[in-house]
């Protein structure tokens, strides 16, 4: 296991050289259009769609070895892509008491063509266990009032010397969830390699969770500005191989005669070593969080080519002296027992059960206490493919300052193995956490 943090706090000088070294020149910034006529008119969106804590961008660097002319060609993708996803070349349209809908009115994705004079092996190909990244020069700038209300999607191509690329994105998570977002980056890829058709057509399909019965009774909460946190999140990252995940999934099974997952192994010991870490008082709660797919839990299952969100949070709370004492395998099985509730609680939670008690579950109590954590390198994103090939990394990029967060994402090729992306203690906690993540396996 490697274990490097990256925070540019802890090395300034970093930082200082890296912001001097990549210089980014936008050249061009547009309106990327459907490359034909497309519907007009309204769509409504599913309730999970329209759940406040999802009014928000997802960030994320896609990094690429090789693409000549990688901003026309992924450009030209783009407005042919918006055809059969014209709902993204939309804009999001609330009339109030949550009636979000969205407008497909073609005006288009944001798109800003960049460039840099250096090579991506100068900075490791963005590898952040080992630089500070310079997020802003490689996402795209702030699109001008003068365009009206804010795009669904908003790229950056940024091309460099060496013939490489990064695609900077930013993603309404109202539209998609991850496999939904990834999803449409894969209908680039492959018009950017001339399919004439996407091997997955795209379905709107968001009537499949209409609004909760009994809405008079329905506590809708709304969207309220976060707390400001009294903590500051340093970045760790932790590289695991296969033949450490194996080694702990050998252990379990010999253990307990039962199988358990790559996420459930890394969830558990980041949870269970990061409470050890902090050090809080005995009876303090501290909280899991995490989203599953709910994809396949409805009757019918949705459509191959659904892209919007459909997932439900699974929180597990427990007090920490009974988190700290417990083994990896007794945490692992608490994480199991969880995710084998989901199907009651989901079906609960369709039914309007849960909001007509005056329940969120999309809204658990936010701060130290609680730890989100997220896998990346099952959406789909590793295989997106402009014609030269899959990306060589994917960075996501903390959208809050609040939840300590974990992001598991595949280790930058060619190595196989997992990268634990995490923002989750602050200073005082950094070095605790280390000592004990190092001593996973």
């Amino acid at each position: 296991m490697l274990l490097q943090g990256n925070d540019h706090r802890a090395f300034p000088f970093l930082a200082i050289f890296f912001s001097m070294a990549l210089s980014v020149i936008r050249s061009k910034r547009r309106l990327v259009t459907p490359s034909q006529q497309t519907p007009s008119g309204k769509l409504d969106l599913s309730f999970i769609d329209k759940v406040p804590v999802l009014r928000c961008y997802t960030r994320t660097l896609h990094v690429y070895r090789y693409g000549p002319e990688a901003s026309r060609v992924v450009r030209e993708a783009l407005s042919k892509a918006l055809v059969p996803y014209y709902p993204l070349a939309g804009r999001l349209k609330d009339s109030g008491e949550n009636q979000l809908q969205v407008e497909c009115s073609g005006e288009g994705v944001w798109f800003v063509e960049a460039s840099a004079d250096c090579n991506l092996d100068s900075f490791n190909y963005f590898d952040n266990a080992n630089l500070s990244i310079p997020y802003d020069e490689l996402l795209p700038d702030q699109v001008p009032k003068s365009e009206g209300m804010e795009p669904l999607v908003q790229m950056q191509v940024t091309q460099f010397a060496c013939g490489g690329f990064v695609i900077g994105l930013i993603f309404s998570h109202t539209i998609c969830d991850g496999l939904g977002s990834a999803q449409f980056l894969n209908a680039l890829g492959e018009l950017a390699r001339g399919l004439e058709h996407l091997s997955t057509e795209p379905v709107w399909h968001r009537d499949f969770f209409p609004t909760p019965t009994h809405e008079a009774n329905v506590n809708v909460l709304p969207n309220l500005p976060p707390p400001t946190p009294d903590y500051l999140l340093e970045h760790v990252s932790i590289d695991i191989s296969m033949d450490e995940i194996n080694e702990l999934k050998q252990g379990f099974h010999e253990s307990t005669g039962q199988a358990c997952s790559a996420f459930e192994i890394v969830a558990a010991n980041l949870w269970s070593l990061r409470t050890k870490s902090i050090n809080f008082k005995p009876d303090t709660e501290v909280r899991l969080l995490f989203f599953a797919n709910c994809r396949q839990l409805l009757d019918p299952p949705l459509p191959k080519g659904f892209y919007g969100n459909c997932f439900f949070p699974i929180t597990i709370a427990a007090p920490c002296e009974l988190l700290t004492q417990a083994s990896t395998i007794e945490v692992i099985k608490l994480i199991q027992e969880a995710k084998n509730k989901l199907p009651v609680d989901f079906a609960k939670f369709k039914d309007g059960d849960y909001l007509r008690n005056g329940k969120d579950p999309f809204a658990p109590p936010l701060g130290y206490t609680t730890l989100f954590i997220s896998e990346w390198g099952r959406l789909g994103f590793n295989q997106v493919d402009f014609g030269w090939g899959p990306p060589v990394h994917l960075v996501p990029i903390p959208g809050s300052a609040i939840i300590p967060v974990g992001i598991m994402g595949s280790l930058p090729l060619p190595k196989k193995g997992i990268r634990l992306m995490t923002w989750c203690v602050e200073k005082d906690h950094r070095q605790p956490f280390l000592d004990l993540m190092t001593k996973l396996v």
